[in-house]
């Protein structure tokens, strides 16, 4: 099966979908199994992204015993995408997931994950 063109685009048409069927304002992640450098194994990871925010930047901001974090952004779109892949399974052909209970409604992009090509190790 080949990756949609506009991963974004196809996220936003499903989200209007189930809207459409359902009356409800879900956000949707469309993801796919991805490889990682230096790590074994893959795990999911969002393509494409709507209503739903993709990175939470924490700079700024202080952790639990007050050091000032200058670096810390949390793909928190790939989080929920490998969650949901671990209820779907690789082999067993469920399509989707429900990830309840995430309060991270937004106007994210699958495009926001991509690293800039300025910070790039492998181009």
């Amino acid at each position: 099966m080949l990756l949609p063109l506009d991963p974004d685009a196809s996220a936003a048409r499903l989200r209007d979908r189930i809207r459409e069927l359902t009356a409800r304002d879900v956000g949707v992640i469309v993801s796919d199994s991805f490889g990682r450098a230096w790590r074994r194994g893959t795990t999911d990871v969002a393509l494409g992204v709507a209503g739903v925010v993709a990175v939470v930047d924490l700079d700024g901001q202080r952790d639990a015993v007050g050091y000032e974090l200058h670096a810390t952004q949390i793909a928190v779109a790939d989080e929920l995408a490998g969650a949901a892949q671990l209820v779907m399974g690789k082999l067993d052909g469920i399509p989707a997931a429900i990830v309840r209970g995430a309060r991270l409604r937004g106007d994210g992009r699958g495009s926001d994950l991509v690293m800039p090509r300025e910070r790039d190790l492998f181009r």
